[in-house]
Formats: structure tokens, C-alpha cells, sequence
């Protein structure tokens, strides 16, 4: 009966620390990036969105609408003009019904491309994989991972990863496939402005 008492108290506690380091760690985690970071500056040459602190200048594609998004370390999203899909509260998301969306995105973290993949496969494998295709390519004198690839949740994407000293640098192309020409060319065409210091 003894042994009965003990095997399920011994499990309580273990579970009671290992929860409560995830939230002393949580809590003491340092945050390194916010929206506040990234600034939209419109000049003679178009519109350019510049993060100092992660060292990162890009152009917005022209006519297309550049949006902060609200989150710890903050992302920049830029829609095609002629952006159709379902909303969710006043933002348009994937899968799209027209037009296309780049999403962008930074990690503070140091990766290799072994923990790039890795970490792809299983963004994947959570969105509902249908087909994938992984390749190390260079983007502007970076080397980087790409990823083309469809899910059920967002439909189809291109995906850039560019490991860059402490940091990731991710971008993100989701389209339809009527439209994937135009989309693919504006997303090459932005991949040429990035500078990463």
C-alpha cells in the first residue's frame, strides 16, 4: 500500500519542479528584439523597413503594404496589393485566395544547418506537410537554407533562413499557384535588397 502513496507523491513533486524551473527560466529569458526595433522609412528610392539592433535593412516590394506584427521580438509582414483571403480580426492569413504575403521574421539564436533543417522539418511536419524540398543556397553572398514547400494550413511557400553570426534571419513567401510567377519574382527581387550587417 506503501508503494502505491509514494510512486504517485514522487511523480507530483518531479512534475511541480520541472513546471516551476520552465517558469523561473521563462521568466528570466532575455527578450532581444520588439516591434519598436523595426522602423518604416519612406525615401526617393521606395519605402525600406531597418531593425539597428538586429543590423537588418530590406525594401518593401513596390505598392505593396508593410505591417508590424505585435509580438516579443517583433515581425514585419508585407502584402501584395492584391492580397485576397479570409480574415482574422483585420489581418488577412494563409491559405490566401489571391496574391501573396512575405512574411519576416528573426531569431536570436545561433543555429548551424543541420538545427536549420531540423527546425524546418518540424515547422512542417505542425502545418500539415504535403510536399517539402530543402536545398542550401546563397542568397546576396549568404548562405542559406531554402525551403519550397505546400501544407494544409498555409498553402504554398518559399522559405529563406540565413544564419548570420548570432541570429537567424527568416523570410517567408506564401502564395497560390496561379499566381506563384508574379509572387516568386517579387520575392527574388526582395531577397536582392536585404543587407545584414
Amino acid at each position: 500500500m506503501k508503494k502505491k502513496i509514494l510512486i504517485p507523491i514522487f511523480v507530483v513533486l518531479f512534475l511541480a519542479v520541472a513546471v516551476g524551473g520552465f517558469f523561473w527560466w521563462w521568466q528570466g529569458r532575455e527578450i532581444k528584439g520588439s516591434p519598436q526595433d523595426y522602423v518604416i522609412k519612406e525615401t526617393q528610392e521606395g519605402k525600406f523597413v531597418e531593425n539597428k539592433r538586429a543590423g537588418l535593412t530590406m525594401k518593401v516590394p513596390e505598392d505593396w503594404i508593410a505591417e508590424k506584427i505585435e509580438v516579443e521580438e517583433g515581425l514585419m509582414i508585407f502584402y501584395s496589393p492584391n492580397i485576397e483571403g479570409r480574415l482574422e480580426g483585420d489581418r488577412i492569413v494563409p491559405p490566401l485566395d489571391k496574391g501573396c504575403i512575405i512574411h519576416t521574421s528573426l531569431t536570436y539564436e545561433e543555429m548551424d544547418f543541420v538545427q536549420l533543417k531540423q527546425e524546418a522539418r518540424y515547422g512542417l511536419a505542425l502545418l500539415g506537410v504535403v510536399s517539402a524540398e530543402l536545398e542550401e543556397v546563397t542568397i546576396n553572398d549568404y548562405h542559406a537554407l531554402k525551403t519550397t514547400s505546400e501544407t494544409q494550413k498555409i498553402g504554398h511557400s518559399i522559405g529563406i533562413d540565413i544564419p548570420h553570426k548570432n541570429k537567424t534571419y527568416s523570410f517567408l513567401l506564401i502564395f497560390v499557384p496561379y499566381d506563384e510567377e508574379t509572387c516568386v519574382q517579387e520575392f527574388d527581387e526582395f531577397l536582392e535588397t536585404i543587407l545584414i550587417k
